[in-house]
């Protein structure tokens, strides 16, 4: 088992704990030859650190010495089961402004490697109704079709949608393809009558809003 034994690990509760502490936990037991801290260890190494385990599939994670596709399984299902926690709590949010979008996606986006596009429809008082992937690309940029925005928009029966995508890079500074997406999609929404709020581009821990840019009020 872990160095820490469990009794003493609660006693000082979870949230004292290092994240390979936590993996730890997670994973159980070691086998020959490979404690379960340093299978842990090199969970976090072959990761990156911990955001990567979280983005990191169950046969991702099954390819580390003395983890299995088991225990890669149950510990993307701890991930997945927090990410949900913390929607969960956003659910029914307001959105008035930029930084309020930028709070609900922030744990899904964060340490992304690759261009993620999400759509999240709102309510006529601006209230969360869901957050949608609807498109995964590279590093450089994803592709996304107004079909793609609009379908999840009708099902949920929106009155308004605002977009958000990530650069990797970490600048969130919209690219001239942005501001034109943007523009276009607006177009698609009067004409759908589900009018595109605003288009949040994330980067790293900052965030621009296109309806700024633009000159929009959200």
């Amino acid at each position: 088992m872990i160095d820490l034994p469990r009794e003493r690990l609660l006693r000082r509760g979870v949230a004292a704990a290092s994240d390979e502490e936590l993996l730890g936990l997670l994973i159980g037991t070691g086998v020959r030859d490979h404690p379960v801290r340093a299978i842990a260890r090199a969970m976090l190494d072959a990761s990156d650190g911990l955001p990567g385990v979280a983005r990191a599939s169950p046969r991702e994670l099954a390819q580390i010495v003395g983890v299995g596709l088991a225990r890669a399984t149950r510990i993307c299902a701890a991930f997945e089961l927090g990410r949900r926690a913390v929607e969960a709590a956003c659910d029914r949010s307001t959105v008035t402004r930029p930084a309020d979008v930028f709070e609900l996606v922030a744990p899904r986006l964060s340490g992304q490697k690759q261009e993620i596009f999400l759509v999240i429809g709102l309510d006529i008082r601006n209230q969360l109704l869901e957050i949608l992937e609807v498109g995964r690309g590279s590093v450089h940029g994803v592709e996304v079709h107004p079909r793609e925005i609009f379908r999840p928009l009708v099902r949920m029966a929106a009155a308004g949608g605002v977009l958000v995508h990530n650069h990797p890079s970490g600048d969130p500074t919209p690219s001239p393809e942005d501001i034109d997406l943007t523009r276009r999609l607006r177009e698609v929404g009067t004409l759908v009558g589900i009018p595109i709020i605003d288009h949040v581009v994330v980067g790293g821990r900052q965030w621009r809003s296109l309806a700024e840019t633009l000159g929009i009020e959200l």
